[in-house]
């Protein structure tokens, strides 16, 4: 009941209107539950005149004095109207606990999916690199909702509960003796059943586990279907998952028969010892028949809410470490926040200069003794080998990665004085793959902000020169690029990428072989547009290619590290052109 009491605490007041109207509904329930013994009193030992032939027992002394307290005379009419005011109070009570479960439910799953996607995203960039793509997927889609199911599951076995209390106290008020045996034989039943809770619990733990590896391997794999289907070895995809997938159904399985079992088990013993009961009362012990007939109705209601408990109990358990599972996530995420710097606010005026950097990625030296200046209100570019270091270097930049030693200074204000948040403000950044949504250009450019208007979507495009063809597609800005922008050219893509940068006006431009996967024509477009940006801002971009190196005012040239693991080295070398 550890997650209850979690979401208890995180969720006070909706918790507490909750009992509060389980409760009431209880009482609401008990109410009229009383009113039934007097009434089968009347119908089965009356006499002639209408009185009762014995004397009133304890419960239903207590309800004959709240009646005549309230002036209601003790008919069978009476018992009647009492006993269906009390369910209707007892069902409205009850679907206003419902409802806050209900909502409160809901709540449970927007927040947690609220919150381990703003941590995601204020965590630092080596925290989030190592997070398969398909594990927070399937955290926002399918942990969080089952993380809700508990919740739900944990209130209702909480009806259930309080609903098998109100039955308990009715027919301890009746039979104490009775009731007292029947409590034992319920604990019992209960104790033997709680295996295959157990069960249920191992179950729902191995299928958290799996259905986390089996959505980051298959978010990877429907990522590479295309050469997949080009080489003709979709059997492959069957391969990779099936063993995951197979444990997976073993995990329900288990799971699906423990509940089951319970189910069935579990009433076939309540029936056994309510019969047996009968049978005493009745047989052996000779008790008034309206007296055993009403502790039979409220010990086989209680068994039945009792039952429900453990049963609502097992369906919370089966998927509560769907929440511990998020919740150990969201509090890595949290424990790995950014460091966003200073106060200051660069303008960007000089450009930026990085002195004597060294950086490596888990023990292999990336960059040692690096000095590079990026003017600004120029064109420069970073070229060199793979693993020389030039998207560490914009990394670096950014203020993804942090050096481990040396300086980065914006306009000579070093780099940790600065707003990180306010810097990256300042940047358009267009990545090597370009990954456009399935949605309109005007989306995909305004990525949804409300606060861009469709003219200044207009302005990016024609600055990124993708107004001409842009217009020229049967809905202009509103068409649909399809499924990662696959209804426009590479070319196009890349345009509507450099408009989705330039749309908030970056004093920065960071292109990350932004160039490299387009054919002549199209890259000699996006030099040409890049030539007529570089007078409104600074453009800092990776090639391999000759042709953007040549349209660039300075080119740093970059060698790899001659030592790769972390030690003595040589360090990196740049040469620096002006070209």
């Amino acid at each position: 009941m550890r997650l209850m009491l979690n979401l208890f605490r995180a969720y006070p007041m909706a918790s507490f209107l909750m009992v509060l109207a389980l409760f009431f509904s209880g009482l609401a329930e008990g109410l009229g539950l009383s009113a039934m013994l007097p009434m089968l009193k009347i119908v089965l030992n009356t006499d002639p005149s209408g009185s009762l032939a014995e004397p009133p027992g304890q419960l239903e002394q207590v309800v004959l004095d709240v009646l005549a307290w309230a002036g209601i005379p003790v008919t069978l009419g009476a018992l009647l109207i009492l006993i269906v005011v009390a369910a209707t109070f007892k069902a409205v009570l009850l679907l206003i606990a419902q409802r806050q479960v209900g909502y409160t439910a809901a709540r449970v799953a927007t927040d947690l999916r609220l919150q381990i996607l703003r941590n995601m995203m204020r965590s630092r960039w080596h925290f989030f690199l190592h997070q398969p793509a398909g594990k927070l997927a399937n955290t926002l889609a399918t942990e969080a909702q089952r993380a809700a199911d508990a919740y739900m599951n944990g209130a209702t076995a909480l009806t259930f509960f309080i609903q098998a209390l109100v039955y308990t106290s009715v027919a301890v008020v009746i039979s104490w003796q009775a009731t007292l045996l029947s409590l034992i034989g319920g604990i019992v039943i209960i104790g033997l059943s709680h295996f295959l809770v157990r069960m249920t619990r191992k179950a729902g733990k191995k299928q958290t586990e799996l259905m986390v590896s089996l959505m980051s391997h298959l978010t990877d794999t429907l990522q590479s279907v295309k050469p997949l289907k080009a080489m003709a070895r979709e059997h492959l995809v069957d391969e990779l998952l099936k063993n995951e997938t197979n444990r997976l159904n073993k995990a329900l399985r288990r799971q699906v028969l423990a509940s089951a079992a319970l189910n069935s088990g579990q009433d076939l013993m309540f029936i056994m010892v309510i019969a047996f009961g009968v049978y005493l009362a009745l047989g052996v012990l000779s008790m008034d028949f309206a007296i055993v007939l009403m502790l039979a109705v409220t010990l086989g209601r209680g068994y039945n809410f009792l039952g429900k408990v453990q049963k609502q109990y097992q369906k919370m358990v089966q998927s509560e470490s769907a929440y511990w599972s998020l919740i150990d996530t969201n509090r890595r995420a949290e424990a790995e926040q950014e460091h966003l710097g200073g106060h200051a606010t660069p303008a960007l005026t000089q450009g930026i200069v990085l002195r004597d950097i060294a950086f490596s990625y888990d023990g292999n030296t990336v960059l040692s003794g690096l000095d590079v200046e990026i003017p600004a209100h120029q064109m420069t570019t970073l070229v060199g080998p793979s693993g020389s270091g030039k998207t560490t270097i914009i990394d670096l930049v950014i203020g993804l990665l942090r050096p481990e030693s040396g300086e980065i200074t914006i306009d000579g204000v070093a780099f940790e004085d600065i707003d990180l948040k306010a810097w990256r403000r300042m940047v358009g950044y267009v990545p090597q793959e370009t990954v456009l949504l399935h949605d309109s250009i005007l989306h995909n450019v305004s990525l949804g902000d409300p606060r861009i208007s469709e003219v200044r979507v207009e302005e990016a495009l024609r600055k990124a020169g993708a107004w001409e063809f842009v217009c020229e597609l049967p809905e202009g800005v509103h068409t649909v690029v399809g499924e990662r922008g696959g209804r426009l050219s590479g070319g196009q893509r890349q345009r509507v990428a450099i408009a989705r940068a330039l749309i908030n006006e970056p004093q920065l431009l960071i292109l990350d072989e932004a160039t490299s996967a387009l054919d002549p024509e199209s890259e000699a477009a996006i030099i040409e547009t890049l030539r007529g940006l570089r007078e409104q801002l600074t453009i800092l971009a990776i090639t391999h290619n000759s042709s953007l190196s040549d349209a660039a005012d300075i080119v740093h040239r970059l060698e790899p590290v001659t030592v790769r693991k972390t030690g003595a080295q040589d360090g990196a070398q740049v040469g620096v052109e002006d070209a």
